[in-house]
């Protein structure tokens, strides 16, 4: 059974930091791309940042978090980190780790809070 591990969410100030881990256990054979989502109440869930589990690491982050958010992966433990900086009240949600596997095989964590206020 594929479960994926999420941790690191809390409140935090404006301003502040936050990191983001996500783990990936069981028989999930080869990684394509993990990643981490978020949606706040009302929105729709939106792509926050992916990175491929292969050599290259290509990294995909939304413009509204470029030059704060940082992913990165350790690709022998299937695991996937957000650092998060500077963060801001709009960065409020839920956030939920993505994995997209081999045959097109795709699986979602169970979220994790982040809210950012003062």
């Amino acid at each position: 059974q594929v479960q994926l591990v999420e941790s690191g969410g809390g409140l935090v100030q404006p301003g502040g930091s936050l990191r983001l881990s996500c783990a990936a256990t069981g028989n999930i054979g080869n990684i394509i791309t993990m990643g981490w989502y978020r949606q706040a109440p009302g929105n729709h869930r939106d792509t926050v940042a992916t990175i491929a589990m292969a050599t290259s690491g290509v990294t995909n982050y939304a413009d509204s978090v470029k030059g704060r958010f940082t992913i990165s992966r350790e690709y022998a433990q299937n695991t996937v980190y957000l650092q998060m900086n500077d963060l801001k009240p709009e960065d409020t949600a839920v956030y939920y780790c993505n994995v997209v596997a081999w045959f097109k095989r795709e699986y979602w964590g169970q979220g994790t809070q982040v809210t950012v206020s003062s």
